[in-house]
């Protein structure tokens, strides 16, 4: 069996991203309120695609963590990255990343990107009894085909509904959770898929301040607790996890920039 989600739900469905009660009567309470994360972007540059996130999560009101990562390596080639439910989301990841491995190991091959794709797909759709309980998880997915040889269908953005289904992006950035009209809204008019490596930090580090802003669920840097949104490259090496130290200075210029223009 390939597919740890099956071995799962075959021996052990309780460990199921879904497994909460599948009572339609149960709604969520003021007992029942859960940490939501967001938001996340991605976007494609000259060498790969980048995935990012703030680092806040809330319940009602509430900062309910300050220092949370939303963007996780899955593998050598894809990294992922959620908003919403955050014990949902990291179980769902945590499953894909499993999953990912358990077929390598068994089929003795990679597995490839659209599989990739179909097995968060599926793991997704497990959680919808829970979604439809208000414990929504939405991931959104970048990774590298490196036996494509096409270049422009190399590196891939995907992000999907609460349903499973997937939507690989056209633009060239996409971004998911309660900031993201906000984020998508400064990559509309910054995004560059020739930018540079600092480009796209900068790039990503702005469309999240554009977020925090004026999304109250998002944060923005900072600088007293040195906490800066997580960013991951994927390029055709493998993926990295950006230093701190990187982030830092691109959120100074980011900074020195809003002190002269505070309008954006």
């Amino acid at each position: 069996m390939t597919s740890f989600l099956e071995y799962l739900r075959d021996n052990a469905p309780q460990m199921l991203p879904g497994a909460l009660p599948r009572d339609p009567s149960l709604r969520v309470t003021q007992d029942l309120r859960a940490p939501h994360g967001t938001t996340i972007v991605a976007l494609r540059w000259a060498d790969g695609v980048l995935l990012a996130g703030d680092r806040r999560a809330t319940q009602g009101n509430e900062i309910a963590q300050k220092d949370l990562e939303k963007v996780l390596v899955v593998d050598d080639f894809s990294a992922a990255g959620f908003a919403g439910s955050v014990g949902h989301a990291l179980s769902m990841l945590k499953m894909f990343a499993a999953e990912v491995e358990q077929y390598e190991k068994i089929e003795g091959a990679p597995i490839s990107l659209g599989g990739k794709t179909r097995r968060l797909s599926t793991i997704v759709r497990e959680n919808l009894p829970a979604a439809m309980q208000g414990f929504v998880a939405i991931p959104l997915f970048v990774g590298h085909d490196p036996a494509e040889p096409d270049p422009e269908q190399a590196f891939r953005i995907v992000s999907f509904d609460a349903s499973g289904n997937a939507v690989r992006d056209r633009t060239g950035y996409e971004s998911i959770g309660s900031g993201s009209v906000f984020a998508k809204g400064a990559l509309k008019k910054r995004h560059s898929p020739s930018a540079d490596r600092a480009g796209a930090v900068s790039a990503a580090v702005n469309a999240l301040w554009d977020a925090a802003d004026d999304d109250s669920a998002t944060a923005g840097p900072d600088l007293t607790r040195s906490l800066f949104p997580n960013v991951i490259l994927v390029t055709a090496q493998g993926t990295e996890i950006v230093p701190d130290a990187e982030i830092r200075e691109a959120t100074e210029r980011l900074l020195a920039e809003r002190e002269r223009r505070p309008g954006g």
